[in-house]
């Protein structure tokens, strides 16, 4: 069979590359200003006044926006001018939500708490950009990666349940979720492992039916690493994280070998994993049972649950929602400004603010799959397309729960929830994707001192049409 250049959306040689960088400039003003607006509005919603601290609210995440710019100006010059205007609006947005919540919550704020882990996943942003000066470093790593992943999955065994999960490590007054930090980890495994192995785990082993299953010394490692960290989870009863890292795995197995079997396989286990832990485990099983009459304990005259208050606000909101600050999904409860910040958006900003910030989501997916795509080494078309997937499969679990598709699960919506540890791991996760990108569309080291691009190479081992 013949072999094919894997495609690309660079331009072809002799054509200089563009960098964007001033694109970039302009969409990130914009965002900015618009997070700065939503902060306005909502002062003027409750109070009749813009709120005291909106130019400094504003000028602080200017200056983060600026300052990531510049590092990705100075050391990403070719990296998509979309991810980093998107991350600053989404976690923008964020601010404005979990502020507007707070004003109704006065014993417990968070938007300090949350600017400042911005502050934080912006600072780690930076430093990504600056030092990793190629991403295909990063798979000299892949067993580091992995341990390091199992250890810190492990360790909230050893530290209280927190409403029904062991998902927390609490310190004195710091707490944060060490499996946001490993699903980052064990992406760079997976694409390390997957990339040096994919022709044997695309053409050798033996054919069942119509599937054809790779040899156990190839498929036993990665799927022993996956049964212990899915296992793991399990114990510490964080469904979302577990169904999460079960989505990865899968879909980094059929962007390896291209062996659509592996989704019908997936979705197999997945339906039967899913099924034995909400029939075994009380903790799944209640939220399991409330996702499938939510509206149960308002027939019983316990009054509305958590989720059938959800279904409220988004009823509430309509097409065009109630205003910033106008709504009142405070009465979900505990989880408003995590797991449920999506009502609050959902009611306030309705169907047309909600349909706007999956386009959001989509973009930065979609953009993170195209630098994946143009790549020619396996491990950084690997890694882009993992790390672009995290972010798709969290927003699908979240979404879907909070608008009782599928049974809740605790997760924080990237940027958006309130969680110090959330919001750092996806600044690293844009902080991948910009490095990646930069990559797929920078000048080869042949032409780089002319800003063209050089021919492209085949790529003998990555083969399109195989069967």
């Amino acid at each position: 069979m013949t072999t094919r250049p894997p495609r690309t959306d660079a331009p072809p040689p002799g054509v200089r590359l563009p960098k964007r960088r001033g694109v970039e400039l302009s969409l990130l003003v914009c965002a900015v200003l618009i997070s700065v607006s939503g902060y306005a509005t909502v002062g003027l919603a409750r109070s009749g006044a813009v709120p005291p601290d909106a130019a400094r609210y504003g000028a602080g995440l200017g200056l983060l926006a600026l300052v990531a710019h510049l590092a990705v100006r100075f050391r990403a010059p070719y990296a998509d001018p979309l991810l980093l205007p998107i991350a600053v609006l989404l976690n923008g947005l964020g601010l404005v939500l979990i502020y507007r919540l707070d004003l109704e919550t006065p014993n417990d704020q968070a938007a300090t708490t949350q600017l400042v882990w911005s502050t934080l996943g912006v600072a780690l942003f930076i430093v990504v950009v600056l030092l990793l000066r190629d991403h295909r470093t990063l798979q000299g790593y892949a067993y580091v990666s992995v341990a390091a992943a199992l250890g810190l999955m492990i360790l909230p065994i050893f530290f209280p349940a927190v409403n029904g999960a062991k998902i927390w490590i609490r310190i004195g007054g710091l707490s944060f979720q060490p499996g946001e930090f490993a699903k980052i980890l064990l992406a760079v495994f997976f694409a390390a492992y997957l990339s040096a192995n994919r022709n044997a785990l695309a053409y050798t082993g033996r054919r069942i039916w119509k599937f054809q299953f790779p040899t156990g010394r190839v498929l036993g490692p990665i799927v022993a690493i996956w049964l212990l960290s899915v296992g793991v989870l399990v114990l510490e009863r964080d469904l979302g994280t577990s169904l999460l890292f079960f989505g990865l795995f899968v879909i980094m197995l059929y962007v390896a070998t291209g062996r659509t079997g592996w989704i019908a396989v997936g979705l197999v286990l997945a339906s039967a994993g899913a099924f034995l832990v909400g029939s075994l485990e009380p903790h799944v099983h209640s939220r399991v049972e409330d996702w499938l009459d939510p509206f149960a304990s308002i027939r019983a005259g316990e009054g509305p649950g958590q989720l059938a208050q959800s279904l409220f606000a988004f009823a509430a909101g309509g097409m065009l929602g109630t205003g910033l600050g106008l709504g009142h999904s405070v009465l979900i409860g505990f989880a408003v400004k995590s797991d449920f910040i999506l009502a609050t958006a959902g009611e306030e900003l309705g169907l047309v603010g909600l349909t706007a910030l999956f386009l959001l989501y989509a973009l930065l997916v979609a953009r993170g799959y195209r630098a994946g795509l143009s790549l020619r080494d396996p491990f950084g078309r690997l890694l882009a397309i993992g790390l672009a997937s995290i972010v798709a499969l969290q927003v699908f679990v979240i979404a879907g729960g909070v608008m009782g598709l599928i049974p809740l699960t605790g997760m924080a919506m990237p940027f958006l929830a309130q969680g110090g540890s959330s919001v750092v791991t996806n600044w690293v996760i844009v902080a991948l994707l910009i490095r990646v990108s930069d990559s797929a569309r920078a000048p080869q080291p042949d032409s780089a001192d002319t800003g063209t691009l050089a021919p492209v190479r085949e790529d003998t081992h990555f083969r399109e049409d195989a069967p």
